[in-house]
């Protein structure tokens, strides 16, 4: 979309959906209200059996965690803030009457069952390996992503092989701040000690990575992929409807994969 390139420092990367793919449809299914969905729930569902006992109720157990994950989303959005996987579990075993002191270890651990699950369907296609080796030649590189557990992320990262090639890491969860937080954008321009016009972010959300970085002056590549954010066979063009009202997105990509030949032309 720009008519004229930019001479960037920095590239600084999202990292589900635009680095790592994660296919939740590895997941287990698990039929909820009359409908399959996949789920890391059945995973954990032996040990809270086995920590409740005989208060164990799988109805009362998913009916508080659906509620306890859409109230979370909303402080996320409204605030800006991140709230860790541990806290949604310590916050659901609460509302269940789980005891004060076993709810932290207890929640530990199903964050930690669930976080495997997460991290065993989460792969990093090979085109995108070789991307990031392509970018790393002729640009600093960060990564920036919305996380909810440290831990988890920073394993992912490590996964995908090319960690040794950013510079500057930034895991929500972390910073206790989530995208479009302007300051979690900011933290990331400190870390690289770059002025925003010297950094194009790259992300696939137009609201947390487009608009986000838009936000603090950096330039954006949004990745617009038709089966996924628009109707199958729709242009990329024809859909920055999606950002009327917003800042828009200075490049569209199908995948991370495009950009390095992007900004060599």
């Amino acid at each position: 979309m720009r008519d004229k390139k930019l001479n960037f420092k920095a590239v600084v990367l999202d990292l589900f959906d635009t680095l790592v793919t994660w296919d939740p449809g590895k997941l287990p299914v698990m039929l909820w209200n009359g409908r399959e969905i996949h789920s890391t729930i059945p995973w954990i569902l032996p040990r809270l059996e086995t920590a409740l006992g005989t208060k164990y109720s799988l109805e009362a157990f998913v009916t508080s965690y659906t509620k306890v994950y859409e109230d979370i989303n909303v402080e996320r959005e409204r605030d800006g803030i991140e709230i860790t996987c541990h806290e949604r579990f310590v916050r659901t075993l609460a509302s269940l009457g789980v005891d004060a002191i076993e709810q932290q270890s207890l929640a530990e651990d199903l964050t930690r069952i669930h976080m495997k699950g997460v991290r065993d369907v989460t792969s990093t296609p090979a085109r995108r390996i070789a991307a990031v080796n392509r970018l790393a030649q002729k640009y600093r590189l960060g990564l920036l992503s919305n996380f909810d557990d440290s831990k988890t992320g920073w394993e992912i990262i490590a996964d995908t092989g090319v960690q040794d090639r950013f510079e500057a890491i930034i895991i929500s969860a972390d910073l206790a701040i989530r995208k479009p937080n302007p300051k979690i954008f900011q933290r990331m321009l400190e870390m690289l000690d770059l002025q925003p016009e010297e950094v194009l972010f790259v992300g696939d959300t137009p609201h947390h990575d487009v608009v986000g970085a838009k936000s603090v002056g950096m330039s954006a590549a949004w990745i617009h992929r038709p089966t996924t954010n628009v109707k199958q066979g729709a242009s990329a063009e024809a859909d920055l409807s999606i950002f009327e009202g917003l800042a828009k997105p200075d490049y569209v990509i199908e995948d991370l994969a495009d950009l390095p030949d992007i900004l060599e032309t």
